[in-house]
């Protein structure tokens, strides 16, 4: 390269030399240097018209101008750089084809926003399930398309830890859950799923529910009957038989208990008793409540001691909000030893209202608290009747939660105790 230039800047002076030694023969040496530097002026002016047209399109043709000296080697040096990028290019190119070969034989649909939820992509799975059409929506902000007030709340939050379900727009029989990731400057990533058969299916398990538990109570309480019947009269029985009486007489209301809560949760998750705008007077529902936990306690003696510094009332289902709260004092009165104390606050800040309920039981082990608040989960194995539950208690404080825009918080160490504290949002309270 070095050689090049300097037999380009020895040829540029050999032709400016001769000519000037023309123009000097002929007697005109100025003139002679002059149209010899007009001479390769002229030939530069060619070569970078040669080189902007290549530059204009580099891709008509593969090679870039031939020339000798410094533009041979400015011609060589561009057409490497020239072919390198057209590699990177088509790697690049057949990887994001593969990449969206890939993504539109999914059966998710994916779309691909910016910051402000401008569509600029998505694959065929997103126009089947959701109803884009490429030739209309390209650009088009996605929460125009997806007209639910919850999608666009979901979309805007960017707290994206928990997946959205709803309906789908294009095909109302289509149950959807969304999940956004976030990704270059606040762009985003949505990933639609098709949950309708999940959703068929949990129907079909809480209609099944639903159905045996109701068959189930009839039956239940001619036997309750009649055991109360026999327990009136076990004075006439023979003592062999009051054992088996009272012990069928306990299996049997705990049987009735189960069945409660079954139906119970069942009305809740069916939205059969759904939050209604009801005002309910958060203080004087859990005073009553932990009335009762007193008179539950009985010769245990605990000491229920009821907080309630403010008087913030709260938006909802009043029944429902009285199985929620009552589940967990009860259940802190089941769980904490005879005299042990259990503390039941209700107050409201900025981030809603709270209802705690600690006790100085037994506590929780943690690797049983992310799984308490499932269907019949227990972290007691035992099923003792003094200690054992239904294990509906907290799926039913869950589901009622749920129902009133709320969530559970368990804090709980062995041997320390533990405390169950309900969150409401500011728009309940009142």
């Amino acid at each position: 390269m070095q050689q090049n230039r300097s037999r380009h800047l020895r040829y540029t002076l050999a032709g400016l030399a001769g000519t000037t030694l023309a123009g000097w023969y002929l007697g005109y040496p100025v003139y002679g240097l002059t149209i010899g530097l007009g001479i390769y002026l002229l030939w530069t002016y060619t070569q970078i018209r040669r080189l902007s047209q290549w530059l204009a399109d580099p891709s008509a043709t593969d090679e870039a101008p031939q020339s000798i000296g410094i533009w041979g080697d400015l011609f060589e040096k561009l057409n490497k750089l020239n072919q390198n990028y057209l590699h990177t290019r088509d790697r690049l190119r057949a990887r994001i084809d593969r990449i969206q070969e890939s993504t539109n034989a999914m059966h998710d649909g994916v779309i691909m926003t910016d910051a402000r939820g401008a569509m600029e992509w998505w694959n065929g799975s997103a126009e089947h399930l959701l109803g884009f059409r490429r030739s209309t929506d390209q650009g088009q902000y996605i929460y125009n398309l997806i007209r639910t007030p919850a999608f666009k709340s979901y979309f805007d939050a960017k707290n994206y830890r928990e997946p959205l379900e709803l309906i789908s727009p294009a095909k109302p029989q289509i149950s959807l859950q969304i999940q956004i990731s976030l990704f270059g400057e606040n762009d985003r990533l949505i990933v639609a799923k098709d949950v309708t058969r999940l959703h068929q299916l949990e129907q079909m398990r809480r209609d099944f529910v639903s159905n045996v538990s109701h068959e189930m109570r009839t039956p239940l309480t001619v036997i309750s009957g009649y055991l109360e019947t026999l327990m009136d009269n076990a004075d006439d029985l023979p003592a062999k038989w009051q054992r088996a009486i009272n012990t069928m007489a306990t299996q049997s209301f705990r049987m009735e208990t189960l069945i409660t809560d079954l139906i119970l949760l069942s009305r809740i998750e069916t939205d059969e008793q759904s939050a209604t705008e009801a005002t309910t007077d958060v203080g004087k529902l859990v005073g009553q409540i932990c009335q009762d936990a007193r008179t539950l306690s009985g010769e245990n003696q605990h000491e229920i001691v009821f907080q309630t510094p403010d008087p913030h009332r709260l938006k909802g289902d009043e029944n429902q909000l009285r199985s929620a709260f009552s589940n967990l004092i009860f259940n802190a009165v089941k769980y904490t030893p005879a005299r042990g104390r259990i503390t039941v606050c209700w107050f409201a800040n900025a981030e809603g209202g709270h209802l705690s309920v600690k006790d100085t039981g037994a506590g929780i082990d943690q690797v049983h608290i992310p799984r308490l608040t499932e269907r019949f989960y227990r972290a007691d194995p035992s099923r003792h009747k003094d200690t054992g539950g239904t294990g509906l208690g907290l799926a039913i404080v869950k589901h009622v939660l749920l129902n009133h825009d709320g969530t559970l918080d368990i804090h709980s160490r062995l041997c320390e105790g533990s405390e169950f504290i309900c969150h409401f949002p500011p728009e309940r309270l009142i």
